[in-house]
């Protein structure tokens, strides 16, 4: 195996843990607190430290996912400032999650939504550079072009869903299109060109633009 093939499914393979960490966390762990965070830190204990550790997973990944990418891409000469991009929003994650072991000590249904709302918040302002990580990544890998429009409309929905919830007062009322805009060309990109680095990137040996 040729090294571009090698950090191309070093990448993808990448890509894959965070996604599959990422649903674990959000949807089993997070949305748990979110629905009943009494019942969930006092008797699911266990599943919110199982859930703090697939975050720090993610972050893991996230890094060596912005690595094995600059090595695939660095005679573009985006590739250090999206590089830079995706470690701020994995810096910025590490971060977040230091709000929620807290949760584990307290004994109100108030005070530890109040520790997940600070990581939503951390987490959030992460996403907007993360977006811009997108875009460029979107520009840096060219083709296949429908990929790269994905990752480039997926990172301007990034961004803007973090301005919207600093902006409109009543983003709640249209949490959900937001989501839907954020989600789709999210999920289509980022795992598109996951599989396809599994299965295809590396392939021709060079990455120049």
């Amino acid at each position: 195996m040729t090294k571009s093939r090698s950090l191309s499914v070093t990448a993808g393979s990448s890509y894959l843990v965070i996604f599959f960490a990422a649903i674990f966390a959000n949807f089993f762990v997070l949305e748990s607190i979110l629905n009943d965070p009494l019942v969930t830190i006092q008797k699911n204990n266990l599943i919110v430290r199982f859930g703090i550790l697939a975050f720090l997973i993610t972050v893991v990944f996230d890094v060596i996912v912005a690595w094995a990418l600059y090595e695939l891409y660095k005679s573009h000469i985006l590739s250090v400032l999206s590089t830079l991009f995706r470690m701020m929003h994995a810096g910025i994650m590490g971060v977040a999650v230091f709000a929620l072991p807290v949760t584990l000590q307290l004994t109100s249904g108030q005070e530890i939504l109040q520790q997940v709302n600070i990581f939503n918040t951390i987490w959030l302002i992460g996403l907007f550079f993360f977006g811009i990580h997108l875009i460029l990544l979107g520009k840096i890998i060219g083709k296949p072009k429908i990929i790269a429009f994905f990752l480039v409309i997926a990172g301007i929905m990034y961004m803007a869903d973090t301005g919207a919830h600093f902006f409109l007062r009543n983003y709640e009322d249209y949490s959900s299109i937001f989501l839907a805009f954020v989600a789709l060309p999210s999920i289509i990109g980022e795992m598109s060109f996951a599989i396809w680095l599994l299965l295809k990137g590396g392939s021709n040996g060079t990455y120049s633009n």
